[in-house]
């Protein structure tokens, strides 16, 4: 069951193309990761969705539902520029952006409450935005952002300008978040905190998708057949023949490349029988940041 369907969407902007025949599913209930480098068409896609432009072709259902003017209800987006007015009280803001979303004066004061409380806000009422720190304006976006309870929320860069402990707990709330059931859209240029939460990927390059799987079938997929062995002793020289290359050694831990050919189960008879007393014996999988940069530096020589 998808949340969000795209279907061969385009986008262009005088002899720019944003965004080429993309097509792609975000599943219901699941952590979605949107990457791409700066220009790649995230920025023009997410406006699509939220309804701020338009596409040029191409179609977006919303849990089933071609998108229309009453989508945005539905949708929960926290953009990386922040979108705040200074001189306005926390709590006036807050009210009127839940209200544009369709709550109720009660309803909106009753759901701004109850996340002061869950993010340690309450003395923040009647601030003004430009009163505070650029975390805790984080925070109010956040809140602005899940206030009216959407079923998709679109989260891009939620972290930043956060310290270590509120960034954990804002990661918590998205957690919690997903877990009751809402769909999640994350984008950010932390490719560690995507291998982290996301559960599926899309990677967008000049305007078309370069990859969209879910994160651990991509790094599977890319795998280089390298391994660290850990060892109780040390390792002396050993005679690989063009089989095997080191491509580290610290005396007790090695890591090996396999070449074409050959096999762990070659590689590791090989280590026993040179009196390798061996601990541990890992496949050694790429970061999603190494593929990442992989593919886009690839694309930009094709």
């Amino acid at each position: 069951m998808q949340i969000l369907t795209i279907d061969n969407v385009s986008k262009s902007y005088h002899n720019h193309i944003a965004l080429n025949e993309v097509s792609f599913n975000v599943k219901k209930g699941s952590i979605f990761g949107l990457l791409g480098p700066n220009g790649a068409g995230k920025t023009s896609l997410i406006r699509i969705i939220t309804g701020i432009t338009r596409a040029d072709s191409g179609s977006i259902a919303l849990d089933g539902i071609s998108l229309n003017i009453e989508s945005s209800a539905d949708i929960g987006y926290m953009p990386e520029e922040r979108g705040l007015y200074k001189k306005m009280k926390v709590a006036e803001q807050l009210m009127y952006l839940a209200q544009l979303k369709g709550l109720s004066k009660n309803q909106a004061q009753e759901n701004i409450k109850y996340w002061f409380e869950r993010l340690d806000m309450k003395n923040w009422w009647d601030k003004k935005v430009e009163e505070l720190s650029k975390g805790m304006q984080q925070k109010v976006q956040f809140v602005a952002t899940v206030a009216h309870n959407p079923k998709l929320l679109i989260l891009d860069e939620p972290f930043s300008g956060l310290d270590p402990l509120n960034a954990d707990i804002l990661k918590d709330e998205i957690y919690k978040l997903n877990q009751a059931g809402t769909s999640i859209i994350f984008s950010t240029h932390r490719m560690e905190q995507v291998e982290e939460i996301c559960d599926d990927i899309v990677l967008i390059n000049k305007g078309q998708i370069l990859l969209n799987d879910s994160v651990s079938n991509v790094k599977q997929n890319f795998k280089e057949l390298k391994y660290i062995i850990q060892s109780s002793n040390e390792i002396g020289h050993l005679d690989l023949g063009d089989k095997f290359q080191i491509l580290e050694n610290s005396g007790n831990k090695l890591l090996f490349k396999i070449n074409e050919g050959s096999d762990s189960n070659a590689l590791l008879s090989l280590l026993i029988n040179n009196d390798v007393h061996i601990n541990s014996f890992n496949e050694v999988l790429p970061s999603l940041n190494e593929i990442f940069i992989k593919l886009v530096k690839n694309d930009e020589v094709i």
